[in-house]
């Protein structure tokens, strides 16, 4: 039996936690000692939205590295999103993604289906045989399932299995431009895309949803206007859930006049306002969770022409400690409610079976430990992805996740205090 002594669970109170058999238990004093003075017990985060890229080329990430990622970034489980090569779209690849995630063990990877072949937003994929391998979750993420007949076909299927369609909410008509948030892409020189392609998208698919009994999450909102929309959804009763990655919490549109490509992301970074905006229906719950929309891709495709580079940003070892600068260093939000939006929200979200529980006795022993003053500085290529690009290179964080647990099994422990 493990026992971690000292630690502040939930930044709540300072107790002792015993691990035996994966569970935490009542402590009996045969345990082995673990001293955590000045740590902060959460339970371990669940991710809604990672890009492990595998099956895929393995030259931005594989399932192994990106599960090391999620462990260093105090997770215990990832929802896998379904633009792999091939797509997800089968039962099979449902099926390798869990069985190898499982294989490496650092953390649960749960598959996410595509909700269309091949994510072509044209003909809905076998959404009942990747049920019947317990797939929960669907989204074509990367694109929008943008016709409004299939969205209604699929909803219905996902309905009949108690499921839930994550959208990627952008209308494809409104965003022929430059992937830069048009409020700045004057300034640039480019076409921009405006912040009603992703409103238009979450209204039509709350109101769809309601329609036809189905959940519906609106992945990684951005901006004030989507806010507006979700609490106005909500307060219909609608079941549509939302969702903020830390990087539009934290940066707004600005860094594209960098012309670094690190920065270019979909959908785009917004105004100061729009960033605001959801950093407040964070705190006060409009939006449910964090997702960190963690998007490796290889040096290569990060680089050169902006309107050329790929879109996306590395994002579950950083997640943490950026929720932390932004809300529970400034008193906006308490651990607790950290512990709501990034491990008891997503996990329930998804469906996923034990995680996502309070730190009790019989939960199981899914644990992160984090050092609410531990300074440390990104750098992409100490990170354990393969793919480097961060948009927070030489950022300067004061929280750092220090171990994870996985039922009881330590799965990273950075000052090998379990040795």
């Amino acid at each position: 039996m493990t026992l971690l002594v000292g630690v502040d669970v939930l930044g709540e109170g300072v107790r002792d936690l015993a691990i035996r058999d994966g569970l935490i238990v009542e402590p009996d004093g045969s345990e082995t000692r673990v001293d955590c003075t000045g740590l902060v017990a959460l339970p371990a985060l669940v991710d809604p939205h990672t890009h492990l890229r595998d099956p895929g080329p393995g030259t931005a990430e594989t399932i192994e590295t990106g599960s090391l990622a999620a462990a260093r970034g105090g997770y215990s489980a990832v929802c896998a999103m379904p633009n792999t090569v091939p797509v997800a779209d089968t039962p099979e690849i449902c099926e390798y993604e869990r069985a190898r995630g499982l294989e490496v063990g650092l953390v649960d990877v749960v598959p996410i289906g595509a909700v269309t072949i091949g994510e072509n937003g044209e003909q809905v994929a076998d959404i009942a045989a990747m049920g019947a391998v317990g797939v929960r979750m669907f989204s074509d993420d990367g694109r929008c399932v943008a016709r409004s007949d299939v969205m209604r076909d699929a909803l219905v299927q996902i309905a009949a299995l108690g499921g839930v369609l994550a959208q990627h909410a952008q209308d494809p008509l409104l965003t022929q431009g430059a992937q830069v948030d048009a409020g700045i892409a004057a300034v640039v020189g480019l076409t921009g895309w405006p912040t009603m392609a992703e409103t238009v998208i979450v209204a039509r698919d709350a109101i769809m949803g309601a329609e036809l009994g189905c959940r519906v999450h609106a992945c990684h909102v951005s901006t004030a206007a989507t806010v507006a929309v979700v609490r106005w959804a909500k307060a219909q009763g609608y079941p549509l859930t939302a969702e903020v990655t830390p990087h539009h919490l934290m940066l707004d549109h600005t860094t594209a006049t960098t012309g670094d490509a690190a920065y270019k992301v979909n959908p785009p970074l917004r105004s100061a306002a729009d960033v605001e905006a959801v950093r407040e229906a964070l705190a006060d719950g409009t939006i449910d969770v964090v997702g960190t929309d963690h998007a490796p891709h290889a040096p290569e495709t990060k680089q050169g022409d902006w309107c050329e580079a790929s879109m996306g940003m590395l994002g579950l070892e950083t997640a943490l400690a950026v929720v932390a600068e932004l809300f529970v260093t400034t008193g906006r939000m308490s651990w607790t409610e950290v512990a709501d939006r990034m491990s008891y929200a997503p996990a329930a979200l998804a469906g996923i079976a034990g995680h996502g529980q309070p730190l009790e006795v019989g939960a199981p022993a899914n644990i992160c430990l984090v050092d609410p003053s531990r300074a440390w500085v990104t750098e992409g290529r100490a990170l354990a992805s393969i793919a480097e690009n961060t948009p927070y290179e030489g950022v300067r964080f004061s929280t750092r996740v220090v171990a994870t647990l996985l039922r009881g099994t330590v799965t990273y422990d950075l000052d090998s205090r379990f040795e």
